[in-house]
């Protein structure tokens, strides 16, 4: 299926480590005699978390909308699929939320068929105004593993119970990362104050070429406060790329190595020295893999990701 026909279906810091940019000179060197060897897999980019010092692939994979299939027993198998070819392609970090539907156990069931692949990082969410602890028993249940990476405040529900219960956590090692989100601009100036005010290791929010207000004052915190970003909702849940794939590719896409406007928004993002990892959903294989495949090869300098952003913000 194609990604446009996909997504009309759907409903509505630290500095990058060495990889080739826009203006990397090409080796001198002349190749040896002999045969040619096959290509190299392109090395996925990485990005350091600050507060660990771990790196991890620039590309995750994200759930909301395209893994809550219900008991579909074939999309099931789809989005497990999926998650073959995203470990595969060297994605590592998946991120749920308990008010995504049925995607917690999608991915459980997911992980299980794939004998639960010892490199991923789990991403989850507490979301409740209750009882936190028991629902985040329920979402390690639904994925099947024995704690999580990485437990995010969703849309600061409840931020000042939860907060320091997921702090406590994180001491007792329970879990080895805490983190807040917000999505879609919204509730920014409390999202500022909570990331001066408290520790925090991750935040996730949104950000691409249009959406563009977190360049002012939340990246320059993160990268001032170490910490690291989870960028959601790349695509709009498919608006952007809707928007933008009825005006072709423009030709100097081709010189960071972009064949799609997926590509293109992709490393506008990761090329950003502030983002650590951008998390975009997909059920399909080619998409997963398209999507890891621009976290890979030259990325894009201050004045490239300029470049990309007016183009697509006249379009």
């Amino acid at each position: 299926m194609k990604r446009r026909a996909f997504l009309q279906m759907a409903p509505a810091f630290t500095a990058l480590p060495a990889v080739s940019t826009l203006h990397a000179q090409p080796s001198a060197t002349a190749p040896a005699p002999g045969p040619t060897p096959a290509p190299a897999k392109a090395a996925v980019l990485l990005k350091t978390v600050p507060s660990s010092g771990e790196q991890i692939p620039a590309v995750g994979l994200g759930t909301w909308i395209t893994f809550n299939v219900g008991n579909d027993s074939a999309a099931r198998d789809q989005c497990a699929q999926v998650l073959r070819a995203f470990f595969a392609a060297g994605g590592r970090l998946v991120d749920s939320s308990p008010m995504y539907g049925s995607s917690q156990g999608v991915i459980g069931e997911g992980l299980r068929k794939l004998g639960m692949p010892g490199s991923l990082i789990s991403a989850e969410k507490v979301w409740t105004s209750s009882d936190g602890p028991a629902q985040i028993r329920q979402s390690q249940a639904l994925w099947q593993v024995p704690r999580f990476d990485l437990l995010q405040v969703h849309n600061l529900l409840a931020w000042q119970e939860h907060l320091p219960m997921l702090q406590a956590m994180k001491a007792a090692r329970q879990l080895r990362y805490v983190g807040i989100t917000t999505s879609e601009g919204r509730r920014h100036a409390d999202f500022e104050a909570i990331m001066r005010g408290h520790k925090l290791d991750f935040i996730q929010l949104t950000y691409n070429p249009l959406d563009r207000e977190v360049e002012q004052k939340l990246l320059p915190l993160a990268q001032e406060r170490r910490i690291a970003v989870l960028v959601n909702r790349p695509f709009r849940e498919g608006q952007l790329l809707r928007k933008l794939q009825a005006h072709p590719l423009p030709a100097w896409a081709a010189d960071i190595g972009c064949t799609s406007w997926a590509q293109l928004v992709i490393k506008f993002i990761v090329s950003h020295p502030a983002v650590t990892c951008v998390i975009p959903a997909t059920r399909q294989v080619a998409h997963v893999r398209e999507n890891l495949a621009a976290a890979s090869g030259a990325m894009p300098d201050e004045a490239f990701r300029k470049r990309i952003a007016d183009h697509i913000g006249k379009l």
